[in-house]
């Protein structure tokens, strides 16, 4: 027997990816709602071999559905999640809204899977930030092994993080930089995204920080461990998907950087791509519509006694968004929904 699977926010890049997601790793689908909002009412979206109109969101009814996967903002979340979770349908929700409630687990399955028997005091699961996700699946097996106590990340992250507005806007910069007379000013982000890095994600804080390097800090310790110490320095880069992370790491005890890149080799959700010659490196554009998080420049940080600094990149819309929502999922499924 299969599940009652709505996609919520079809239309939008997160979606539609885990629309593919989905059909790819043949989740068992009896049957699948497609929903939109009503300025949407009617799109047509791919589901494997078939095409799918979508459904009008305000007026969907959850009741008899097991799960919904939510690729809308907050303020829509707000809205509907807790309609379709009160209706008995276990809301899987991409944006930031519930993350940091203690009573809905956030999930990355590699690391810890256990958490999802959280989601019946809420019957929502979160799905962490984009760069988070791509970030714990690397550093839990580390800390498993020698405990980390600080993580010091830049991030580099891909326009498409901002959605189809930000992908646009790329292509539409880029363009006009061989047309002068084609100006176009920013309106996605604060400054021109072509050409250039742009060191602010997401609104300051009063702290300094913007709420995108909060998050990173505030997630890894609700998914890993909170005692873990992190800062984060997060950068919009002109490349249209996939994020890319610096991540320098301190130990309670010795790792070595071998023993370091065996523990990454047989670790779930990782790929490791590390020769020290040209090329022996993944860059964004090569990791893009693949499932891994994959890691490269793993080597010992000689300026402490027990550090590495290791290179992450991973496709944002996937393991970053749509790919993380898949798999918590296929974990609800395996542990708590079980059919048949």
């Amino acid at each position: 027997m299969g599940y009652r699977i709505a996609v919520v926010g079809a239309t939008g890049n997160v979606g539609r990816e885990m629309l593919n997601i989905l059909a790819e790793r043949a989740f068992p689908v009896d049957e699948i709602a497609v929903l939109a909002s009503r300025k949407s009412l009617g799109t047509e979206v791919s589901f494997g071999d078939k095409t799918l109109k979508t459904k009008d969101l305000d007026t969907f009814d959850f009741t008899g559905w097991d799960m919904a996967l939510f690729a809308v903002g907050s303020e829509a979340t707000k809205i509907y999640a807790p309609k379709a979770a009160k209706a008995g349908c276990v809301v899987i929700d991409n944006s930031s809204l519930y993350r940091y409630d203690a009573d809905v687990p956030l999930i990355v399955p590699e690391v810890n899977p256990q958490a999802v028997h959280g989601y019946s005091k809420k019957n929502i699961i979160a799905n962490p930030n984009c760069s988070t996700a791509q970030m714990v699946v690397a550093l839990k097996p580390l800390h498993d092994r020698a405990t980390i106590k600080r993580v010091v990340v830049s991030t580099y992250q891909s326009v498409s993080g901002a959605g189809k507005g930000g992908i646009d806007e790329l292509w539409d910069q880029t363009k006009s930089i061989y047309n002068p007379t084609d100006s176009k000013p920013p309106k996605q982000f604060t400054k021109q995204i072509a050409f250039n890095v742009i060191p602010h994600i997401d609104v300051f804080m009063d702290s300094g920080e913007t709420k995108e390097e909060w998050k990173m800090v505030a997630e890894t310790k609700k998914i890993v461990d909170p005692k873990i110490k992190v800062t984060a320095t997060c950068v919009r880069v002109p490349v249209f998907v996939g994020h890319s992370e610096a991540i320098n790491i301190e130990f309670e005890e010795f790792l070595d950087e071998d023993e370091a890149r065996d523990i990454l080799r047989e670790s779930p959700g990782i790929m490791v791509i590390d020769k020290r010659e040209d090329g022996g490196y993944v860059t964004p554009i090569e990791c893009v519509g693949d499932f891994a998080t994959f890691i490269s420049r793993i080597r010992q940080d000689s300026t402490i006694d027990n550090g590495l600094n290791l290179w992450c990149v991973s496709d944002n819309l996937r393991k970053g968004a749509a790919l993380n929502a898949v798999q918590i999922a296929e974990l609800l499924g395996r542990e708590c929904l079980k059919k048949g």
